[in-house]
């Protein structure tokens, strides 16, 4: 089954973060009979953080993980359905709400006061655990934890490639126009750029040739010290896509380069044995 059977165009803004609204009308909505998705609560750090997981119905013995990042809006609709997607080929996809202890992201209204008064509360030390107990509560729930990979965007593309250095059991990265430098505070100690060098996991980057928020030159310093590192990396630009192109539901859209950037994002996790099949 591939996820282009599941997918249906569908308009409407149900479940999407109101700093988005209103969607376009490229939004994807993938149903299936052949996936069950819910809701859950996964104990991390004494808290219960909630995240949404989807997975194929029929399946016998642990499947792959991937464990999916949100945007800067939190697990809203979008990311909702690219775990039905990966769900649809096959994995078990969990999206844990990380911003669960600061706030919530559907109480913003525009971009600039979410950054602010939200997104840049969060410690990326807490992320990177939080995560290994998604990892651990998906090896209790159906995954298989010796095949877990990791896919996020934008915010969530970024800690992707902080998590590939901080996770020695992962297998695999696909971070999408995450960030790689910036500037470095108390929650945020580490840009990407810093940890081409510690790299456990293979990463593969997508980003946008027309990204205004993530200049070609920082893509440049970064393969640069992945080259240096001898990592098994690679950064992937989309001439003609700029940021959010995998974005259906913002104008952003770019469905060439998104679709291209699906079917590499599977190719690596066959690639690293994160697979199904495998």
């Amino acid at each position: 089954m591939t996820t282009e059977d599941n997918m249906a165009k569908k308009p409407g803004s149900s479940g999407f973060a109101p700093a988005v609204l209103p969607t376009a009308s490229t939004t994807i909505f993938t149903g299936s009979a052949d996936i069950q998705c819910s809701e859950t609560s996964i104990p991390t750090q004494g808290d219960n953080m909630p995240a949404f997981h989807a997975r194929p119905k029929q399946a016998s013995g642990a499947l792959p993980v991937v464990m999916v990042v949100q945007e800067i809006f939190g697990v809203h609709e979008h990311i909702r359905d690219i775990c039905r997607r990966l769900a649809a080929e096959g994995y078990l996809a969990i999206a844990p709400e990380l911003y669960f202890r600061e706030g919530d992201p559907a109480d913003y209204d525009d971009i600039p006061t979410l950054l602010q008064e939200l997104v840049s509360k969060v410690p990326d030390a807490q992320v990177l655990a939080d995560l290994d107990h998604v990892a651990n509560w998906a090896s209790r729930n159906g995954g298989d934890m010796r095949n877990t990979a990791i896919t996020g965007f934008c915010w969530g593309g970024r800690i992707c490639w902080l998590y590939a250095a901080h996770n020695p059991q992962l297998k695999a990265a696909v971070a999408w126009y995450g960030k790689l430098v910036g500037e470095k505070t108390l929650k945020q100690p580490k840009q990407p750029l810093d940890i081409a060098v510690d790299l456990n996991a293979p990463v593969l980057g997508l980003y946008g040739g027309k990204d205004d928020s993530i200049p070609q030159e920082s893509i440049a310093l970064m393969r640069q010290a992945l080259r240096a590192a001898n990592a098994d990396a690679e950064i992937v630009v989309y001439p003609d896509a700029g940021h959010a192109f995998n974005a259906d539901y913002r104008l952003s859209y770019h469905q060439e380069s998104a679709q291209d950037g699906w079917q590499r994002m599977l190719a690596w996790f066959k690639r690293a044995g994160v697979t199904p099949e495998g």
